[in-house]
């Protein structure tokens, strides 16, 4: 019965830790992600907001299943093994729909891309997101700096390029643009490579950390069931 105790005060407290982390991951996210994730036409929900929910949840669960643990409360720790079921098949989901909708969410940022090719000058937010991606990725354009040449931008600059695609000033905007002084690749060529070698990681994690819950749900469970009846407010029969 100790053992058991200490077995799960010791998952809840490494459950505790990892819904910090995602919480931290999660707030550095939304500030440094933002503005790309902005760029996107998906209508999926935002993986910053989702990993800021899931750790204040999976923190505040945490501390409750430590506290369940450590005071035998039945009921307390029914609900946290609940609340591990539904985590387990909320991270099952996140894991199968990253490998399965990848290419759509790259789709997906490919349309945002072109939308804000179009808007650029008209919209000073989605100029400077657009500005801030082709600098840190060090891209041009959707699929080379010829998509800005015929963009409406473009077209109005006569012929030129923003000056967030150019790797050298010199040259850059002038028109039409010398492609030696440009960023050669384009945005999506990027975004597609980072998909493609990132993502299956990213799934196989979220997979094993739902898989990691089973062991949280066994934990409470058994350590509910063992909770002695006059911890319940049950008397037995003399």
């Amino acid at each position: 019965m100790a053992l058991l105790k200490l077995s799960l005060m010791a998952f809840s407290f490494v459950f505790w830790a990892a819904g910090l982390t995602m919480l931290i991951i999660g707030l550095w996210a939304k500030v440094s992600l933002g503005t790309y994730l902005a760029l996107s036409a998906s209508d999926y929900p935002s993986a910053p907001a989702i990993l800021l929910a899931t750790g204040v949840a999976v923190i505040i669960w945490g501390f409750l299943g430590c506290f369940g643990a450590a005071t035998e409360h039945r009921g307390l720790l029914r609900a946290y093994s609940a609340f591990l079921a539904v985590v387990l098949a909320a991270g099952l989901a996140a894991g199968l729909s990253a490998l399965l909708y990848r290419q759509t969410l790259a789709q997906g940022f490919q349309e945002g891309l072109r939308q804000a090719l179009l808007a650029y000058g008209e919209d000073d937010g989605v100029a400077d997101a657009l500005d801030a991606l082709q600098r840190a990725l060090s891209c041009c354009g959707v699929e080379s700096y010829r998509d800005w040449l015929a963009s409406p931008w473009g077209l109005e600059q006569n012929g030129s390029v923003p000056l967030s695609c150019c790797r050298a000033r010199r040259g850059c905007q002038r028109s039409p643009p010398d492609a030696r002084s440009l960023h050669p690749d384009g945005c999506f060529g990027r975004v597609s490579a980072f998909v493609g070698s990132n993502m299956f990681y990213v799934a196989t994690a979220a997979l094993g950390l739902a898989l990691l819950q089973l062991i949280g749900i066994v934990l409470a469970c058994l350590l509910a069931a063992r909770v002695p009846a006059h911890l319940l407010g049950i008397t037995t029969p003399r």
